[in-house]
């Protein structure tokens, strides 16, 4: 089965909802409310690529997927519906522009004109005393994507970014921020 503009995905874990911690072998619920984007789960396994699709993403691969791809949200009624990319089942339909990282052969890669930003300790002789933990609209590339490579900036380099343009992520439990291509201002 394969879509013709859409990839076709299952929730990882089988879960809509990435809201169950194990501590010390136990299992504890951190949210119970289906409203919460923080605990909507946010990884997607590919079922199938869409019909003529040519990238590098494959059957198997995970995606790293919008917020509200798996939520349940109430309708003017109060009665629970699924959002626009259910399918069937535990099927999603997926577009190009829901998702922002493919994890393939257990490295994540870019997707698109999005990139992954990891914010930076403050520096001292520039904000000091302040009573902030992270350097301003400053970070480093940690998901680099084509768009950015071909202008020479890669994983690893220090750039600074536009205000307000900072998406929190949790990528393997590193803090990131996802950006646009051209929310990157500068190089260093």
């Amino acid at each position: 089965m394969q879509s013709p503009h859409s990839f076709i995905v299952r929730p990882v874990k089988g879960r809509r909802y990435d809201n169950i911690k194990n501590i010390g072998g136990i299992d504890f619920i951190t949210s119970v409310s289906k409203e919460d984007h923080k605990t909507s789960n946010r990884q997607a396994e590919v079922v199938s690529t869409p019909l003529n699709y040519s990238g590098d993403i494959e059957k198997g691969d995970i995606l790293l997927v919008h917020h509200n791809v798996f939520k349940f949200y109430f309708d003017m009624k109060g009665r629970e519906k699924s959002g626009k990319s259910f399918f069937k089942d535990d099927l999603f339909f997926i577009d190009n522009d829901q998702f922002f990282l493919y994890n393939k052969k257990g490295k994540w890669h870019g997707h698109d004109k999005y990139c992954f930003i990891k914010p930076i300790p403050k520096k001292d002789f520039y904000l000091k005393g302040v009573g902030v933990k992270e350097e301003p609209l400053h970070g480093v590339i940690k998901y680099t994507n084509k768009q950015l490579e071909q202008l020479g900036i890669n994983d690893g380099d220090e750039v600074c970014f536009t205000p307000d343009s900072e998406y929190e992520f949790y990528v393997d439990s590193e803090k990131l921020y996802r950006m646009f291509t051209n929310n990157i201002t500068l190089a260093l």
